[in-house]
């Protein structure tokens, strides 16, 4: 029997009708782009996360352009940035125009570590970007309070965190902006590219707006050099579909966390879990120090794995002049150790003792 790792078919089949509906209803409204299934879910999304403003984009990668774009700052600002996250967070700093600080996590948690983020803000630093990954949040009270001891701007990377939490408080909503993707693997995801920006802040809400429209907040009139970056209509329209079940999805894939908490046995280092924190479980990482061999060896026994991610961003031919002279120990480690393990919504408990007893007999 195989187990695949994901089966995107299968985790929206119990969306299907409410999609054709939908679908149907969108293609006889006649409005196909920023129409009321956008508005509906912007609505919705804001009111979930627990923040004023929801402003549909693109994709993941756009939502974080757009989030700095809009701050209009100097070329030589320095991002502060965890060393070990996707490249899209590193590539949105570069085409915001501004530069990457990568800096180490911690160890434990795998996100942004707040004491070096302190060591590392100069004169330069004015903003701070967390990367909640894997579905767990950052520390985002002491890194809020670094930023503002020093001015610095918090701008989230939510893309693997929707509906997570720290102290009952949601992701996107305790930093400046928060910035969502809707890739259809995420816990809310789409059926195609999709992204969102979130903010408390009006004033950054209604520039985004703008950004994301040609720069135009009047039809034919440019106030900004902006994008074409829009939520498409009938993504939006899934998302809300798929929004109200969003709490059981999470609740799901931490039925399966806790099977892997309880069942795993020897050598795996497991994830670190904190009463605090309500971790979602975008991906279910674990370390080993023979992860290559391992991983084929699930392979064989029909086990389908993923590796988030197996090039540190330091290491990418893309970046590797930018961070010639700079070494990452503790992001090195963390790549060259992390699989990602079965668990999805659309496995069953059944699945997961079945990968869990496997990984045992390893």
């Amino acid at each position: 029997m195989t187990i695949p790792y994901e089966d995107l078919r299968r985790l929206n089949q119990p969306f299907f009708n409410d999609y054709q509906s939908s679908f149907l209803e969108f293609l006889d409204s006649g409005w196909y782009v920023l129409g009321s299934f956008v508005q509906q879910f912007e609505s919705e999304f804001a009111k979930y996360c627990g923040v004023k403003n929801c402003i549909g984009v693109a994709n993941g990668l756009d939502a974080l352009i757009i989030a700095l774009r809009i701050l209009e700052l100097p070329s030589d600002t320095e991002v502060i940035v965890p060393s070990n996250t996707y490249v899209a967070t590193i590539l949105a700093i570069i085409h915001a125009g501004l530069k990457p600080v990568l800096v180490e996590p911690n160890p434990e948690t795998y996100t942004l570590c707040p004491q070096a983020v302190q060591r590392a803000i100069t004169k330069q630093t004015r903003v701070i970007m967390p990367v909640h990954l894997y579905g767990k949040m950052a520390d985002m009270p002491m890194i809020n309070a670094i930023a503002k001891a020093h001015n610095c701007i918090t701008v989230t990377d939510c893309a693997q965190a929707h509906g997570a939490s720290l102290n009952h408080k949601k992701a996107g909503s305790y930093a400046d902006i928060g910035c969502f993707s809707f890739y259809p693997t995420k816990n809310l995801g789409a059926l195609g590219d999709g992204g969102a920006i979130v903010t408390n802040n009006d004033e950054y809400s209604a520039k985004i707006r703008t950004f994301r429209n040609y720069g135009s907040d009047k039809k034919y009139f440019n106030k900004y050099v902006g994008y074409n970056s829009r939520l498409d209509e009938v993504q939006a329209a899934f998302l809300s579909i798929k929004l109200k079940a969003l709490d059981a999805i999470n609740a799901h894939k931490q039925r399966l966390a806790n099977i892997y908490f309880s069942e795993l046995k020897g050598r795996f280092q497991k994830p670190l879990r904190q009463s605090q924190y309500t971790d979602v479980f975008h991906i279910f990482n674990i370390l080993h120090p023979e992860r290559d061999l391992l991983r084929a060896y699930l392979e064989k026994q029909g086990i389908k794995t993923e590796i988030h991610y197996p090039v540190p961003p330091h290491r990418q031919e893309a970046l590797r002049d930018m961070f010639r002279d700079q070494t990452f120990p503790i992001a090195e480690s963390i790549h060259a150790q992390t699989i990602s393990l079965p668990i999805s919504y659309c496995h069953t408990e059944s699945d997961i003792f079945q990968v869990a007893n496997v990984l045992n007999n390893y």
